[in-house]
């Protein structure tokens, strides 16, 4: 087993091992319970860990973390192409009549 990443939150921590999984990596986190001794020991040793089971996939899972880190975050908004509601441009489906956004998120990239 290898460490490849330490995380700020737990919920990081499962983002990461969730891509890692979806790239047939195994991996496992350790540190899970730890924050709650924050304070009794020094903050970074309490922060989640991401270790991967093969030392073979090291190289393969450091680019998906890379790939995770230099992902930039959209924000904004995007128009339903069918009932003109704004909806978080993240969204796949509009908030209020369940159409796709697609169409609208690939348009307004254009």
């Amino acid at each position: 087993m290898k460490k490849i990443y330490s995380a700020n939150t737990l919920m990081e921590a499962q983002i990461v091992l969730d891509l890692l999984e979806h790239a047939y990596i195994p991996a496992q986190i350790f540190n899970q319970h730890a924050q709650g001794v924050t304070g009794e020991i020094p903050f970074t040793h309490a922060y989640p860990e991401i270790w991967i089971t093969r030392d073979d996939d090291y190289e393969r899972a450091k680019r998906v973390i890379e790939t995770y880190e230099n992902t930039p975050v959209t924000t904004g908004n995007v128009r339903c192409p069918s009932c003109h509601e704004e909806n978080p441009a993240n969204f796949q489906l509009c908030w209020k009549c369940g159409s796709g956004l697609e169409v609208a998120v690939y348009r307004d990239h254009i």
